[in-house]
């Protein structure tokens, strides 16, 4: 699994597009995977046959370890699974935690199998890792006459009588730890028998969950692991529990840790918006923007874009280790989207240099890739300033929580029809309510006022993105 982000620990394998025993060549994608920040699709470095896809669609893999084997000699890989079958015939209730894996082969002959992708080869951690599982064939072997007195000294180093250590990650040790759970009595459910989350969650209830002799399937801790067997008693249950993972898992953390590092601050204009509005219906039938998509958030980022010209230092990040404030000369105008893994920001990269059409060309793009799910952790990478538009749910205003790393976000509310003072008379007029949060350590309270002012003043008589510009 490569680290396609910068300092991504772990991915969620979201689709296999190959199987066992399928040809693939140098560059075709084989999967595609959810990292905390997008979906990323990606490609074998390899000619040469699968041999083994070593995690199932909908596990979460950390960086570095080994998910696909591909056979690019001919012939030796195949014939890895063999031994493990044949040692494991005599006793077949470990046999599943032997069997799926090549690992007898990734010791003396690690050149044999090329596993996966962008560039990782067999790391050594990995090697070293699956060597364990051969100390679980001791309780198999023994009972092998044949092969006991010579293969199993040689393969546990002196240790033949040693109890197998269960199989298990760093974070789900941790987990039992503090749960108290002893990581020996939990059953495994995960690839080549390692201990899931789930399994801990199981074995830490209130209820015996894991009586391996029971048949019933409803003993397994399928509320937790699996979402099918969730929707079979989602009529009568009371709660459903679903793994924070991926998107929701950054964006929680990116959150938690914005909140409560930078002090935030939240100013609000109301105002009359009817002329831009009226703009908005002449652009669309105007031939420069034909084929594009116009709307009233390309005038709103149009505006931001002005304001931030006129007040340089909003656009600004503060940087702790240094104790400096970095000075933006360039706007990558972040846009909020609601996709379906969750929250995300791309960024439209030097917006500030962009005519019109071009920031139009620039959004639909933008927009359209996030409803696909394939924005890239690029494109969500070196934000500047975000606008995050919560009036298309209706909604009047909020308070957003800036994006780590800028200085202020911009909240668009619902645009509606209102009664307004306008030219001395009440009239029906196009209302709308902004809402700047900015980080105090950064903005003041005059600058943050000044920058929402000169919005509101360019969205309510658009002229000035021409006089102001």
């Amino acid at each position: 699994m490569p680290d396609v982000g910068e300092g991504l620990t772990e991915a969620e394998i979201l689709k296999w597009y190959v199987q066992p025993g399928d040809t693939v060549t140098d560059g075709q994608v084989v999967c595609e995977v959810e990292t905390a920040k997008a979906a990323v699709e990606l490609p074998i470095p390899f000619d040469g046959t699968v041999h083994e896809l070593l995690f199932p669609e909908g596990t979460t893999v950390d960086v570095g370890q080994v998910i696909i084997s591909v056979n690019v000699g001919g012939g030796a890989a195949p014939e890895a699974p063999a031994a493990p079958a044949a040692v494991a015939t005599p006793e077949p209730a470990p046999v599943p935690a032997q069997e799926p894996a090549a690992e007898p082969d990734a010791e003396p002959e690690p050149q044999g199998r090329q596993p996966v992708l962008v560039g990782y080869g067999v790391a050594a951690s990995s090697t070293k890792r699956r060597a364990r599982k051969a100390t679980t064939t001791t309780t198999t072997t023994t009972t092998a006459p044949a092969a006991a007195p010579v293969v199993v000294p040689e393969q546990l180093n002196g240790h033949a009588s040693a109890a197998p250590r269960p199989l298990a990650k760093p974070p789900v040790r941790k987990l039992a730890k503090d749960l108290g759970v002893d990581l020996a009595s939990v059953t495994p459910t995960g690839p080549d028998g390692i201990i899931t989350r789930e399994d801990v969650h199981a074995a830490a209830a209130p209820a015996p969950a894991p009586v391996v002799e029971a048949p019933a399937p409803v003993a397994a801790p399928a509320p937790v692991a699996a979402p099918a067997a969730v929707t079979a008693v989602a009529s009568d249950a009371r709660e459903t529990r679903v793994p924070i993972k991926g998107v929701r898992k950054a964006t929680a953390a990116a959150m938690v840790g914005s909140a409560f590092t930078a002090p935030h601050v939240t100013e609000f204009v109301t105002f009359d918006i009817t002329r831009t509005m009226k703009l908005v219906e002449e652009l669309k039938s105007d031939k420069d923007m034909a084929g594009l998509r116009v709307n009233p958030l390309l005038l709103i980022a149009k505006a931001v874009l002005v304001a931030a010209k006129r007040n340089p230092d909003i656009n600004a990040a503060w940087d702790e280790a240094a104790q400096e404030i970095v000075l933006k000369h360039y706007v990558n105008l972040g846009i909020a989207a609601a996709t379906p893994r969750g929250l995300i920001v791309p960024n439209i990269k030097d917006a500030h240099a962009q005519t019109l059409p071009e920031l139009s060309k620039s959004l639909s793009e933008l927009v359209a890739t996030a409803r696909e799910g394939k924005t890239t952790p690029a494109a969500m990478q070196g934000g500047t300033f975000t606008i995050t538009n919560v009036g298309v749910f209706g909604v009047d205003t909020g308070t957003p929580i800036l994006n780590p790393g800028e200085s202020a976000i911009l909240a668009v509310g619902a645009i509606k029809l209102q009664p307004w003072v306008h030219k001395g008379k009440v009239k029906p007029r196009q209302v709308t309510t902004l809402a700047l949060s900015f980080d105090h350590r950064l903005v003041d309270g005059e600058l943050g006022s000044k920058f929402l002012a000169d919005i509101a003043a360019i969205l309510e008589n658009p002229k000035r993105l021409i006089t102001w510009a």
